[in-house]
């Protein structure tokens, strides 16, 4: 009962994700718990609300164990229907390798200490973001997932990802786990073969909780009732810790300090040669979208004129370009802010936007034929026109949404690229 019903949850939570994505319908609270972007958020404004949802998610680990890895996640369903189409395990698989460590330590680390660079190609969700708005490094990432999935089921959960590894370390502390009943279990291995993260030792009547995803699969299909999701019963423990272990962990809390540090440096240096380029209010500058960007296209595919564009050549995350097709930046909208879940793109509410400038319109006089177009739709009014002379913007108003330049019949206006967003 408890395997369908979290099956049921899951495939609603996939649904959700899907939908919010495709900014067909967005549940922004559900969407603003996913672990990366949330984390994100709390190293970037360090807002009330994104601390509250963080403290809850972490405070649901410690109670229900690794549950959003098989609820929460994207790909947590994606690959559990993987596996079914797939069928059974051919082989046992108890894997708990130590490399995770230092792939989660190192990743994160470097977002701690101000750059994204590599945690947008590794994290579940912004992966996911990718792959639905079929960007090239979500489409190569679905690909690698899908086929680690066929042949090492959930391997990318346990032994890869950073965000499995993060609530794996707090598991080991959660209230509720997977456990099983010695005086009932008969050691019969059909939970063990059936587990898709290996983290059941059948013989041993043991279960490794730091790997357990809580697919609850195993409580399903026991066929004496002997495996329990719950609250264990007290036993005696020792700790002794071994040697490998306290070398392993050291080594990994070096490689995070060392990746807070190149975190920090690669923030203070990333985005130097790359400045010519506009952003979504709320931006501020290149070099913190290059360092706080997690790529998960959410404002591609919310912004209604469609003048934000995905990471390519020209810029590393994704950014706004109005050189094709009739574009400009909506004066009334400010959806790329609301669904922004990483604080990349802050916040901000209409009339802060209204008053953000962007980029800056210059009129070319030699072309520019007096027709005043531009004037008339300029938003801030901020383009003005005497007798017999060329038209001119003031560069206190002008915001850089594009407007005048849709207007204009000749070519004659241009948006440019500003160093870093400012108030008008």
């Amino acid at each position: 009962m408890l395997y369908k019903s979290r099956i049921i949850i899951s495939i609603i939570v996939l649904i959700l994700t899907i939908l919010g994505i495709s900014a067909i319908f967005y549940p922004v609270s559900f969407l603003d718990i996913q672990f990366i972007p949330l984390l994100q958020r709390v190293l970037v404004d360090f807002s009330a609300m994104a601390v509250i949802l963080l403290c809850i998610l972490i405070l649901f680990t410690l109670l229900f164990g690794r549950l959003y890895c098989s609820i929460i996640c994207p790909w947590g369903i994606i690959q559990e229907i993987i596996s079914l189409i797939r069928g059974k395990n051919k082989e046992k698989q108890r894997l708990n390798l130590p490399f995770k460590y230092f792939i989660s330590f190192l990743t994160i680390g470097m977002m701690i200490g101000g750059s994204s660079v590599l945690i947008r190609y590794i994290d579940p969700y912004t992966l996911s973001g990718s792959f639905i708005t079929l960007s090239l490094t979500g489409i190569f990432a679905a690909v690698f997932i899908i086929l680690l999935t066929i042949f090492k089921n959930r391997y990318f959960c346990t032994n890869i990802c950073p965000v499995g590894c993060i609530l794996g370390l707090i598991s080991k502390l959660s209230l509720f786990k997977i456990y099983i009943n010695q005086s009932e279990c008969v050691s019969c291995g059909k939970c063990e073969r059936n587990c898709p993260s290996g983290c059941i030792n059948s013989k041993e009547k043991f279960t490794d909780n730091e790997i357990c995803i809580k697919c609850l699969k195993c409580t399903d299909i026991c066929p004496k009732n002997a495996i329990k999701y719950g609250i264990k019963p007290k036993e005696e423990v020792k700790f002794s810790p071994k040697r490998r272990e306290l070398i392993i962990a050291t080594a990994a809390l070096t490689v995070l300090i060392g990746a807070i540090k190149a975190g920090i440096e690669t923030g203070k240096i990333f985005g130097e040669k790359l400045r010519n380029v506009i952003l979504p209010a709320g931006s501020d500058n290149a070099q913190r979208m290059l360092n706080k960007c997690l790529n998960c296209n959410l404002c591609v595919n919310a912004c209604p004129n469609k003048i934000i564009v995905k990471a390519n050549n020209d810029f590393n995350t994704v950014h706004i370009d109005y050189r094709e097709g009739e574009k400009h930046c909506k004066y009334d909208c400010r959806e790329c802010s609301r669904v922004c879940p990483s604080g990349a793109i802050e916040k901000i509410t209409l009339e802060e936007k209204q008053k953000t400038r962007i980029a800056m319109a210059v009129i070319n006089s030699d072309k520019c034929i007096k027709c005043a177009m531009c004037i008339k739709e300029c938003p801030k009014n901020a383009i003005t026109i005497e007798k017999n002379k060329t038209a001119i913007i003031d560069a206190q108003k002008c915001i850089g949404c594009g407007k005048c330049k849709l207007a204009c019949k000749t070519d004659a206006i241009e948006i440019f690229a500003i160093n870093a967003q400012q108030k008008v």
